[in-house]
């Protein structure tokens, strides 16, 4: 079960990725985040009251909370890391993130078997790989590499406190609404400030219509995945449910290829064959 979910997360994680970076070629990436998340707030807020989620609130929502908290500041560092570039250094170091998990999970005792630090070690550099590393002739600013292991640390740290945010289905749902609506506070914050400094929010036509189903994608597949992550972290190894779920950089670079005709370069095709074969050691270990 934590294989089934944590590839799932990948998954869902990869196509949210893709499609975010499509919709940012058409509007700014801070306006994609607030949006999609309000929409995923929104369908979440409705879940809740239909279960009943509210009888779960707890203790443990204050994971929940500081996970919304901590995702925008992690997303906008990823941004900005990226338009300072190479995108082929600030993608494989944002992978990085899957060290936090991974980390929590051996200090609270997990010890994974030989064959899964084999799979963890080759599926970790398959991910790395298939974000594209750029290996040599692109000079890298200092903030670039700063800002990408920020936003690192905040993906890795979301991973750990999202699986600490319930124990239950219907508080599961109730975490993941108020780790929304935490983004969206934060989120919606952050682009006050940049209205207030001149920055443009929308397009010059508007929001395009076309645009609602696609951003409703975006924020219920990152929503989705964060529920399955969850649940796969709940049902095994820690460890093991990390490194799995990491695997998004390869459906986003196979999404573009699929859907965009991007060419893999060699690396990046090396990549997303040793992720599978760190999938098939993890899943077998």
């Amino acid at each position: 079960m934590t294989a089934l979910f944590a590839l799932a997360t990948s998954l869902l994680w990869g196509l949210a990725d893709f499609g975010g970076g499509l919709l940012t070629r058409r509007m700014p990436a801070l306006t994609v985040v607030v949006v999609s998340q309000t929409i995923a707030a929104a369908v979440l807020g409705a879940i809740v009251v239909a279960t009943g989620g509210w009888s779960e609130a707890g203790p443990r929502l204050w994971f929940a909370l500081a996970a919304g908290l901590i995702g925008p500041v992690a997303l906008l560092s990823f941004y900005q890391a990226l338009a300072l570039g190479p995108m082929g250094v600030v993608s494989p170091l944002a992978t990085l993130s899957v060290a936090v998990p991974v980390g929590v999970g051996l200090f609270l005792g997990e010890r994974p078997g030989l064959v899964q630090v084999a799979g963890i070690l080759v599926a970790v550099a398959g991910v790395v790989l298939a974000g594209g590393p750029q290996l040599r002739g692109a000079p890298v600013q200092r903030k670039a590499i700063l800002l990408a292991l920020v936003a690192a640390l905040g993906f890795g740290t979301v991973f750990a406190l999202i699986a600490e945010a319930s124990t239950t289905v219907t508080g599961l749902f109730l975490a993941l609404f108020v780790q929304r609506a935490a983004n969206v506070a934060g989120g919606g914050a952050a682009l006050y400030v940049a209205l207030r400094r001149g920055a443009p929010a929308l397009p010059a036509e508007g929001l395009p219509r076309r645009s609602l189903p696609a951003l409703a994608f975006v924020g219920l597949a990152d929503v989705a995945a964060n529920g399955t992550y969850a649940i796969a972290a709940q049902h095994g190894p820690v460890t093991v449910a990390a490194v799995l779920a990491s695997l998004y950089p390869v459906v986003t670079a196979l999404a573009a290829r699929g859907f965009l005709s991007e060419r893999l370069r060699a690396v990046q095709a090396a990549g997303a064959g040793l992720a599978l074969v760190g999938t098939v050691l993890l899943a077998t270990g």
